[in-house]
């Protein structure tokens, strides 16, 4: 079965957000063969939603719900329908705290998982000194993380891709 398209997250069974599962989705009742691992935001208790009821937003919909928080992309000015595509329309990850979903030249990001730790020792000059400043890192705290990352430790870092430039952009998350 051909999982439906998610331009902001482009392969969530590689990045771990839909795996597969003999549950019916309960939203639309039926046993599609994937579900979303994150959860969605909602006063309904939701175990189990097909990437088909995210992708048309109807499980949104139907439980008042969103799959990320909206907050960082409406603060940094993206549309009000990107963010309602990316937050109601788009599987979300699982992350140690508060998921946020990046955004760049007035879009929002394409998700692409864990970074690699061949990832991050590609930062560089400009890019490393955002990075750092948006993390409120310093340069010897992040060459200690970088020591020891293996993306799977209690320090995680995320890979976002622009979809308008193509440039690459991370956050950190501590358990």
């Amino acid at each position: 079965m051909i999982l439906p398209i998610f331009k902001y997250h482009p392969d969530p069974i590689a990045t771990g957000a839909i795996e597969k599962t003999e549950e019916n989705c309960e939203c639309c009742g039926k046993s599609a063969g994937f579900r979303a691992t994150s959860t969605i935001f909602s006063v309904h208790d939701i175990q189990t939603i097909c990437p088909w009821c995210i992708a048309d937003s109807s499980a949104a919909e139907k439980f008042s719900g969103s799959f990320s928080d909206s907050h960082l992309l409406l603060s940094d000015g993206i549309d009000k329908e990107i963010v309602r595509e990316v937050c109601e329309g788009t599987p979300s990850f699982i992350s140690w705290q508060q998921e946020r979903w990046l955004s760049h030249c007035n879009d929002a990001c394409e998700f692409h998982g864990d970074a690699k730790r061949t990832d991050l020792e590609g930062l560089q000059n400009k890019s490393l000194d955002q990075f750092l400043a948006d993390e409120y890192m310093t340069a010897e705290s992040w060459s200690i993380i970088l020591q020891s990352y293996n993306n799977s430790g209690d320090t995680v870092v995320y890979k976002f891709k622009c979809r308008v430039c193509g440039e690459y952009n991370f956050y950190a998350d501590f358990s």
